[in-house]
């Protein structure tokens, strides 16, 4: 496929993704790998990207090309990523509070932690948007997916009639806004429709994204599904800017 069908696919791709929101039903669904050319459109970035370059160039363990329930993900182009946004252990001393595997989603500073032993944490970066500023408070994750089908809202079709032929669900794949992981939570019983997920617009992390609610790369959701279980407690930190986002 030539690159600037690529690119113009690319686009199109992005602009769903745009104003895709993560409410979603939770049924499972049977995987499907992706096509070259959906994957190829999935991971490419904005035009306007600086510095723009190869996809597959990656300095940072664990952010490399790997074959996932059948799906390809591209390396995630990380010298382009501010690094405080990469996948790291850190000194969290304001964890001391919680039980270790508590995830405390700090949603201004864009980073997620996994509390450990000792007053480290494993941080992630992430990407916040619209449905990101509207919810604060405790939580559980009352259910893991791996790479979950996305049923956009009705209130969402009939605003985007470009939609409709996801009234039954989209399909798992690179450009599902729901990523190759989601982490759905519930308090009280009810399900807050918010959700930990994946995206493929790695250069959306560390920013204020237009929709959805948390979003982290491909490769960092499927490591946060790994290290925190179903039933763990999950924080939400908003900030004083929540006021202004929403």
């Amino acid at each position: 496929m030539k690159i600037k069908t690529i690119l113009s696919v690319g686009a199109a791709v992005v602009s769903m993704l745009a104003f895709a929101g993560c409410a979603s039903s939770s049924n499972r669904a049977s995987l499907k790998p992706a096509a070259d050319a959906q994957m190829a459109a999935a991971y490419t970035a904005p035009t306007t990207l600086p510095n723009e370059g190869s996809v597959a160039a990656t300095s940072v363990l664990g952010y490399g090309a790997i074959t996932d329930d059948g799906f390809a993900l591209p390396a995630i182009p990380t010298k382009k990523i501010d690094p405080q946004f990469l996948r790291q252990e850190v000194s969290y001393p304001e964890g001391a509070g919680y039980t270790p595997g508590t995830v405390v989603v700090d949603t201004p500073n864009r980073f997620l932690y996994v509390i450990e032993p000792n007053g480290m944490a494993m941080r992630y970066g992430i990407g916040v948007g619209r449905s990101g500023f509207s919810w604060s408070g405790s939580a559980t994750i009352n259910d893991k997916q791996h790479w979950p089908k996305w049923f956009p809202p009705a209130e969402m079709i009939d605003r985007k009639p470009e939609l409709e032929p996801y009234r039954d669900g989209m399909q798992p794949g690179l450009t599902n806004p729901l990523g190759a992981r989601a982490l759905y939570l519930w308090q009280n019983g009810k399900d807050t429709l918010f959700r930990l997920h994946g995206t493929p617009e790695w250069w959306t992390i560390g920013t204020a994204a237009s929709s959805g609610c948390i979003r982290l790369m491909n490769q960092d959701i499927i490591d946060l599904y790994e290290r925190v279980p179903q039933g763990a407690e999950v924080i939400v930190k908003q900030g004083n800017e929540r006021l202004a986002k929403r």
